[in-house]
């Protein structure tokens, strides 16, 4: 993205700005005292004459002091310096201690330094140390030097490489293989067992956290798992690795066998329980998370933040803020001085809000002892929910007086705000915070940028963003799409539907929704018939809201043939279809033929939406139908509950006084007048 930081459109987005600050904190920071100098200070006060003394001395060869100093060393983040010294211990014949070699295999995060300590195992004599061996291994493949793994893992083969040292190079498959790693740990796994070598439960939990990591959980790997798991009796751990397990089955989306294995479980620990309740919260089981829970409180399992962390976001969402209070009570007595307790804390926030009681999430906000991005975000995010944006948009700024830097989610929690507020200003400001910490060009970020540049009319903006990507997903196509149908320009958005086409890119409901909608608004019924060509290859036919679309784009486009044909295909039929079709006969002037399909559709028991009965209540008025606009209102009141609107209520006050039935009409306009605060008018029968 270096074009778009140093393009003139963007020159501007630094400027400072009441509500807005740069990415460092805009109040300067406290002066430290001269007593107590700040831990670097501290540090490079004190390394800096122990340092000189051991360079100082190359006759030293006090083994236990400068392989203490290389700890020291490699503690400080200073690897140069500490490999330098190894040097001039390996030149002198000075042997250095395994300990100080497990140090520097900790702090080494470059393959260079990595090959480096590699060869000065061999020069110290400790190429058969298992323990710095299998460090190395994992190393390499947390490097992704699978080849210096292999070679080094090879090597220990020939003195009979344990369980410990193939550990080694499975959970450096896990950490190294960021979703995809279950393929190399599987093949790793195999190759160990022809080995000879006897896996423990350390080795089957590398296994299963390969499985539960993935992007697509393999169900053959985990039954296969399972059953190697119940053949050895569970390595004698039955408890961790039931657990990783049940993990697995619910990432692969088996909740009946993932409840199986819980249920079978010996003991349930903490860690089980905190395992299924996260379980069921991810498969969007709240009721099953809360009963989980409450079980478990019955049973005497301690409660830890681990689990509070999983429950707090699930009562948010079900909206129940007096178990929430309740929860909030118990972390209040139970961890109120503990360090772990901020993510708890910014759970409760994010409950509150959710709930719509931004008083009590701003107070768990400021008693928080120690706030952090988290919990800004989450108090970022209950403003943007509870319909106060402008609030949302100043927490950015106060957050780094507080000098808290926001990271990549609270900058994505920002720009829908700015989207929503057409706040142009604002939002080039954090595209240029983005452009400065090295958050673009990731994908959600920049679909953002992309729908708040379209929505605040800089439609070049929005191209130059999405041009810059990297990564073009059908998201950020469908951004650009609708950015440019909402500046005017349906014409250009086809053109980039075409194009997104030609990339071999497969757009998704929204995006052919969106196609539909352009067609429709510029009575383009041919590109409408290509896209429904898209459609029926892509097979989307049969999704309610897509067949509702097209059904829409052909009665607006006055084919009302084709757009009763598609809907007599549609074999999963629904309200957003009959509500599309009913459309398209009062679009074309067939209101009687509309309202005896709304007939249908209530006969056919289909259940008709708020939208279904503003549809029929207009079809109604320009029929000048009276009585059966009466009859759908109180329907739509008393039988399906519906709230009304007041367009609603004009519709009818309309109808009543052309009728001349004006009394009747004035009931109706009191009525509105008393439901949404608003004066009273007073009809006569001359007024329409």
């Amino acid at each position: 993205m270096p074009s778009m930081a140093s393009s003139a459109a963007f020159s501007h987005a630094g400027i400072s700005h009441p509500r807005f600050l740069h990415a460092k904190p805009a109040c300067p920071p406290k002066p430290v005292p001269a007593q107590r100098p700040s831990r670097p200070e501290l540090i490079s006060a004190a390394s800096t004459p122990r340092t000189s003394q051991a360079e100082l001395r190359p006759d030293s060869k006090n083994a236990s002091a400068l392989s203490a100093e290389l700890r020291r060393l490699a503690r400080a983040g200073r690897l140069p310096s500490a490999l330098s010294l190894l040097d001039h211990l390996s030149h002198r014949g000075v042997p250095a201690t395994a300990s100080a070699f497990a140090t520097l295999l900790s702090a080494c995060r470059s393959l260079l330094h990595a090959r480096q300590i590699h060869a000065h195992l061999r020069i110290h004599g400790l190429d058969t140390n298992e323990f710095l061996l299998a460090r190395l291994v994992e190393l390499y493949i947390t490097l992704g030097a699978t080849d210096d793994a292999r070679g080094v893992l090879d090597g220990m083969q020939q003195h009979g490489a344990t369980a410990y040292s193939w550990n080694a190079l499975l959970h450096g498959h896990v950490r190294w293989g960021r979703g995809e790693a279950a393929g190399p740990v599987a093949d790793a796994f195999a190759e160990m067992r022809a080995a000879g070598a006897n896996a423990n439960e350390y080795t089957y939990g590398c296994v299963l956290k390969s499985i539960s990591g993935s992007v697509r959980p393999s169900m053959t790997m985990a039954t296969a798992t399972h059953a190697t798991l119940v053949k050895n009796a569970f390595a004698g751990a039955p408890g961790m690795l039931m657990t990783g397990l049940m993990d697995v089955y619910f990432k692969c989306g088996k909740v009946k066998l993932a409840v199986r294995v819980f249920e079978e479980m010996p003991e349930r620990d903490v860690v089980a329980w905190g395992a299924a309740i996260a379980g069921f919260a991810h498969k969007g089981m709240k009721r099953e998370a809360l009963e989980h829970f409450r079980w478990m409180v019955e049973d005497g399992v301690k409660v830890n933040c681990v689990v509070l962390s999983s429950i707090v976001p699930v009562i948010g969402e079900l909206r129940a803020r007096n178990l929430g209070r309740e929860v909030h009570g118990f972390v209040l007595k139970k961890f109120g001085n503990r360090k772990d307790v901020a993510k708890v804390q910014a759970g409760l926030v994010d409950m509150y809000c959710k709930c719509g009681d931004m008083i009590s999430g701003r107070r768990v906000f400021y008693n928080s002892k120690k706030r952090n991005a988290v919990s800004w975000t989450a108090l970022m995010s209950g403003y943007a929910s509870n319909s106060r944006p402008d609030q949302a948009l100043r927490c950015i700024a106060w957050m780094q007086q507080e000098g808290i830097r926001p990271d990549l989610i609270a900058v994505g929690t920002v720009l829908p705000v700015c989207t929503k507020l057409k706040a142009l200003r604002e939002g080039k400001q954090l595209h240029a915070y983005a452009l400065r910490r090295w958050f673009l060009p990731n994908v959600s970020l920049c679909t953002s940028l992309i729908t708040m540049y379209g929505t605040c009319d800089h439609l070049e903006y929005s191209h130059r963003v999405f041009h810059d990507m990297d990564k073009k997903t059908v998201q950020a196509w469908t951004a650009l799409v609708d950015a440019n149908l909402k500046n005017g320009d349906p014409f250009t958005a086809m053109d980039l539907f075409r194009s997104m086409l030609l990339t071999n890119r497969r757009p998704d409901a929204v995006a052919i929704t969106r196609m539909l909608s352009a067609c429709t608004d510029i009575g383009a019924l041919r590109v409408g018939k290509e896209v429904h060509r898209q459609v029926l290859q892509l097979r989307m036919e049969q999704l309610p809201l897509v067949a509702a679309e097209v059904v829409n784009m052909y009665g607006r486009c006055g084919d009302l043939k084709a757009a009763q044909r598609v809907f007599n295909r549609t074999e999963s039929k629904g309200s957003m279809t009959c509500t599309a079709i009913i459309e398209a006969y009062a679009v074309n002037q067939r209101h009687k033929d509309a309202l005896h399909l709304f007939t249908w559709m209530l006969s056919n028991k289909f259940v008709p939406t708020k939208a279904t009965f503003d549809v029929v209540l207009k079809i109604c008025e320009a029929a000048g139908l009276h009585d059966e606009a009466l009859g759908i209102f109180n329907s739509m009141v008393q039988e399906y509950k519906l709230e009304t609107s007041q367009e609603n209520f004009d519709c009818i006050i309309r109808l009543l006084t052309d009728a001349g039935r004006i009394s009747e009409a004035q009931r109706f306009a009191d009525l509105k007048s008393t439901l949404f605060n608003l004066p009273t008018p007073l009809l006569n029968s001359e007024q329409e």
